[in-house]
């Protein structure tokens, strides 16, 4: 490098200049340091709040996933927004240009936002849970997922079915597994001339005698009224819920194989029908012209 290069250097090079580019290095630099700390934060944030989860097994893991990662995105943002302000960037219009495009966003995706807020209520609720079986809308079955934007159940007749949690969340729910404990409520009919009295003691009888019904509540058997075509009886049993639908059908089968044993009839619906004889009217004979019979 010659003389003339090192006065052209020297020209270029100002005080200014070194100044500047002094700032600019430690500005790079401090940025990379504020990086460095929010991704160290957020993922330790996150591993936190998954520990929790851990730590409790009643608590969901959906839920503190959906948490942990809001919160680890959060730091990030926060980060970024110190990073900006360190290079002398206004945050202020960018945040209101992020509002107004997470509007249009908003507005464009309403559904899936309005499926995004019911999961998060779903799953802060807990109406159900994974392995329940519940009806929810006009859907049925046993669920096998949940997530933030949708349900999975499985039919029973093993069917998948995607629900989104909106259509859950906006209509009664019905959970068959929740309490540990259900009434089956049966109507019996038998035929009017039956012994009600004989009805009355095999049907306590088939109660007591099956050991999945529980005694307490009490089985409740009594008549109920008097129907079209027979007698009938109200026969509720409490049995526990992961019995209940074994012990209806057992049990149904042996009420029409008692009944049978005792000769206490069930009987058809049936119509009385009565035939009315209309009496046949006479008619006047004809005249001929002459105005004779």
């Amino acid at each position: 490098m010659n003389l003339n290069d090192l006065t052209h250097l020297n020209g270029w090079l100002t005080q200014d200049r070194i100044d500047a580019a002094i700032l600019a290095a430690v500005n790079v630099l401090a940025a990379l340091v504020i990086l460095l700390i929010a991704l160290a934060m957020s993922a330790w944030a996150k591993h936190r709040i998954l520990a929790l989860s851990d730590r409790y097994a009643r608590l969901d893991d959906t839920l503190f996933g959906f948490l942990g990662n809001m919160v680890k995105y959060l730091i990030l943002a926060i980060g970024v927004i110190f990073i900006l302000n360190r290079f002398g960037i206004q945050t202020t219009s960018l945040a209101a240009l992020v509002g107004a495009a997470g509007l249009a966003v908003g507005l464009a995706l309403q559904g899936t936002l309005s499926n995004l807020a019911a999961g998060v209520m779903i799953i802060l609720f807990r109406p159900f849970r994974q392995g329940d079986y519940i009806a929810a809308g006009s859907q049925s079955g046993t669920v096998t997922e949940i997530q933030l934007f949708y349900t999975v159940l499985k039919t029973y007749d093993g069917i998948q079915t995607i629900v989104p949690n909106g259509d859950i969340w906006s209509k009664p729910i019905i959970n068959y597994s929740a309490n540990p404990t259900r009434m089956m409520d049966l109507t019996i009919g038998v035929a009017y001339d039956a012994d009600l009295k004989k009805t009355q003691e095999v049907l306590e009888r088939i109660a007591s005698s099956d050991e999945r019904a529980l005694a307490d509540p009490a089985p409740t058997i009594r008549v109920k009224q008097l129907g079209d075509s027979s007698v009938d009886f109200t026969f509720r049993v409490w049995a526990n819920t992961a019995d209940y639908w074994q012990l209806q059908a057992d049990i149904t089968r042996r009420i029409k194989e008692e009944f049978d044993a005792h000769g206490i009839g069930i009987p058809f619906p049936t119509r009385t029908l009565e035939v009315v004889q209309v009496p046949q009217i006479e008619t006047a004979p004809a005249m001929n012209g002459r105005g004779a019979v």
